[in-house]
This record gives structure tokens, C-alpha cells and sequence, in this order.
């Protein structure tokens, strides 16, 4: 991937890592994956001078930031309702009063659904909603989104899409890998909205997704669109926060911060990278993993190998083959320079709850579980980098979505946000589906 200039004046296309096919903004909104099975990414990733962006609201610096990848779409009029429809609750910054770190928790689970998907799933349902009338040829049949979640995107990508004419959502999650609350806010919707419990992991999911994406008959028969970290218009939006959260911090500090970002299909962390490569102010990126070690072992040996996924405490992170690391080699293509650029440390569940007990202790924070690898990282740096570079966490998730994980831990209960507790009051329902493909093509045929 090469790095443009932004000006924004040049209609911007988007190119599969494999090479082999290129579309629009909006292609690659409705296509989600490349028709030959890569991602799409921006032809060019446009440079920004952070001194450059005026704005102070995440919805604002959106616009800024975002408007070189809608150039030339027929969404650029419409970026600033988009930006206002998706982004219109809070993602503060918080600093921490701690004497042995300079660090502060970038709080990303105030939306709908209390986690940080809720970012790029509104987003992403709001630019599309906004394309759908002007889709040729015309189609009167809904848009079918298929989407694969270890936990918080299914959630997320049904409440953004939950009663929007014009689509419908199915949601494939693993059986008995995902917490009670998660499952009954994956399965509480009914309407446009359908679960399906698959006998299998996240994997085996993400596997069926791909899989009715790359059948022909069966995404053309459904007008199959993915709503997952695959597509574009998920991680465009989650640039934004981070990119956020270095402005405020550059405007407020007079430094650089580094950051530490919980990852499982890397869709979170790469919109970090992405962010740093345009220019904000952002030094280094280390991930935070459990039990899955595929990102640093990959990392520690230059050899990728995707491995089935291991149940952990941060179920979201339950990923053995995540789809973005595609994207993270496309852009840094040379092993060494990627090495330099990404490091990556993996978080059992014993420290899990070893620093969701610590942090409660110590300064009455509630921590997720995921959120708590990010922590555990940061504590586990040199005192002397904890103490010079200032470090933002990224949670990605409220602890009361891990109710039977963290309460457990710190014995006490974690107070629910109003949203989710609205979410827990409604019936749930989920359909039973086998791991493979002709299951999930027979279900979608029955629908």
C-alpha cells in the first residue's frame, strides 16, 4: 500500500491484498470481501498533518479525517450525517491517577451495546442505509449481512441494523464460547434479525461467513453483505477514535502517546496502525492477546501460522486465524519493518484475573476481561518505560457484559449500564446450525 497525499481530489479506490479486483467506497461497503477472497483496503492511505484538523468532538474529527476516503463517492455529501448518526455518544479519555505510570483508558463501550464494535457497526449501517437506494441494478429483495462474532460485534452490527429498511442480519456465533449476557444480546432481536448458535468455534463461524461469500450461487442468490471487521466500513470509522484520542492527548500533553490495544481478529488494532501511517500522533502500538498466540508468535519467528482457537476469559479475543492480519501484512510487507512498527504480547486467564483482582484492589477500576490484558501489559513493561512514555489502554468492552467472569473475581456486582439492561429484558431466541456451509445455505434458504 502506498501513502497519497489526502488532498481529497481524486476519487479514492479500493484494492484487494490479493490483487485481483478494485471498486469503489460503496463497492466495498455492500461487497465486504474482494470477489477473489482478499480485503479491501484504500489504494493509498491519504497523510494528514494533525495540526491540520480543527475539530474537537470524535464526530467532527470523522469528518475531517474520513473525507479523503469518500472522495469521488456518491457518500461524500453525506459523510457529516453519517458521522453525526453513528457517533453521537461519548468516548472519553480518561487519565489515570497513578504515580508509577503515565497512562489513561480510552473508554470505547458507552454505545448501544456496550462495547467498542458499537463504533463501527453504526457507522458502517449508517453509510449503508444511506447507498442502498442508489444500488444498480435495482433490487427489491433485502441485503443480507452475514456476520461472525467471538462476543461484541454480532450485538453490535444487530442493533445497528435492527428494523432498518431494506436489510436483514444473520449472526453466527460460537455454542458455549460467548458469556450469558453476550449470547442473549446476540439472540434478543428477532424482526430483520436472526442468531444462529453454531456447533463449532469463532472460527468455524468466521469459516462459514467466507465461505457463503466466495460461493457464488449462494451470495447471489441472498445479496450476501459482511458487517464484520472484513469490511471497510467497520475500520474506517475505528481509525477515528484512536486517531482521537492521540489529538487530544498531543493538544492536551505536548506528546506522542503509545498505545496498547486488546486484539483478536485485529480489526481494532489495525485501525491504530492505520491511524499512525496517515500521520497522527501516535508512537508505539503493542497488542494485547490471550491464550491465542497467533499474532506474537508470528511476530517472535516471521512464520504465520493460523491455529485453531483456544476458549479463554476474553472470549472476544478467541480468534486463531484473525481475518486482518492480512491487512496488517499488505501494509507492511516487509517482515522486519513490520516487526518494528507491531509488537504484540500474549495474557493468560490466570493474570487475567490476576489483574482484574489487582486493579479493583488497588484503585476500585472494573475491568473486562479483555480490557484486563491490555492492563496486565501495561503493568508488565519496564518501570522505566511505564514512567517516561505516557500509554493509552483501549477498552473495548463494559465489565457488566462479563458479569459471571468479573464478579466472580472481585466479589462484589458490577453495576449494569441502562442500554444493556434494556437488552436483558427482552426474549431471546437462537437457531442451532451445524459447522458447514450447506447448513448455513439450507438456513438461509428456509429464511
Amino acid at each position: 500500500m502506498r501513502l497519497g497525499s489526502g488532498n481529497g481530489l481524486i476519487a479514492m479506490r479500493y484494492l484487494s491484498t490479493r490483487g485481483g479486483h478494485e471498486t469503489d467506497l460503496i463497492g466495498g461497503l455492500f461487497q465486504g470481501l474482494a470477489p477473489d477472497g482478499g480485503l479491501y483496503v484504500p489504494e493509498s492511505l491519504p497523510k494528514v498533518d494533525p495540526e491540520s484538523i480543527s475539530a474537537d468532538s470524535v464526530s467532527g474529527i470523522a469528518v475531517e479525517l474520513l473525507r479523503p476516503f469518500f472522495a469521488g463517492s456518491r457518500l461524500a455529501p453525506e459523510l457529516e450525517a453519517i458521522c453525526n448518526d453513528a457517533l453521537n455518544f461519548p468516548i472519553p479519555l480518561r487519565y489515570l491517577p497513578r504515580e508509577d505510570v503515565q497512562a489513561a483508558v480510552l473508554e470505547l463501550f458507552h454505545g448501544p451495546t456496550a462495547a467498542f464494535k458499537d463504533v463501527g457497526a453504526r457507522f458502517l449501517a449508517a453509510a449503508m442505509q444511506r447507498a442502498l437506494p442508489g444500488i444498480e441494478p435495482r433490487d427489491d429483495r433485502p441485503l443480507t449481512i452475514l456476520v461472525a462474532t467471538s462476543g461484541d460485534t454480532g450485538g453490535a452490527v444487530a442493533a445497528a441494523f435492527h428494523r432498518r429498511a431494506g436489510f436483514r442480519v444473520g449472526v453466527l456465533f460460537p455454542r458455549g464460547q460467548v458469556s450469558p449476557r453476550q449470547r442473549h444480546q446476540l439472540s434478543c432481536w428477532g424482526d430483520n434479525v436472526r442468531s444462529f448458535e453454531v456447533d463449532g468455534s469463532f472460527d468455524d463461524c468466521q469459516a462459514l461467513v467466507k465461505g457463503a461469500f466466495t460461493d457464488r450461487a449462494i451470495s447471489a442468490a441472498h445479496r450476501l453483505s459482511a458487517a464484520n471487521s472484513i469490511n471497510i466500513g467497520r475500520l474506517l470509522p475505528q481509525v477515528v477514535y484512536h486517531a482521537a484520542a492521540s489529538l487530544w492527548h498531543w493538544r492536551e500533553r505536548g506528546s506522542v502517546a503509545n498505545f496498547i490495544v486488546p486484539a483478536g481478529n485485529l480489526g481494532n488494532a489495525m485501525a491504530c496502525i492505520w491511524a499512525r501511517a496517515m500521520g497522527m500522533p501516535i508512537g508505539r502500538i503493542i497488542l494485547s492477546t490471550n491464550a491465542n498466540r497467533s499474532i506474537p508468535d508470528y511476530l517472535a519467528t516471521a512464520q504465520w501460522q493460523p491455529r485453531a482457537s483456544v476458549r479463554t476469559l476474553a472470549s472476544a479475543m478467541d480468534v486463531g486465524n484473525p481475518s486482518n492480519m492480512e491487512r496488517l501484512r499488505h501494509l507492511l510487507p516487509d517482515f522486519a519493518e513490520l516487526r518494528q512498527g507491531v509488537e504484540a504480547c500474549p495474557v493468560e486467564d490466570a493474570a487475567i484475573r490476576e489483574q482484574i483482582a489487582k486493579d479493583f484492589a488497588r484503585f476500585g477500576e472494573i475491568w473486562c476481561p479483555h480490557t484486563a490484558t491490555g492492563f496486565w501489559v501495561l503493568d508488565h513493561l519496564p518501570p522505566a518505560t511505564r514512567k517516561s512514555l505516557p500509554w493509552i489502554v483501549a477498552a473495548t468492552a463494559h465489565p457488566a457484559k462479563f458479569d459471571n467472569i468479573v464478579e466472580d473475581v472481585i466479589g462484589t456486582a458490577v453495576p449494569v449500564p441502562p442500554s444493556l439492561a434494556a437488552l436483558l429484558e427482552l426474549p431471546a431466541r437462537a437457531e442451532a446450525l451445524a459447522a458447514k456451509l450447506e447448513a448455513l445455505a439450507e438456513a438461509l434458504r428456509a429464511w
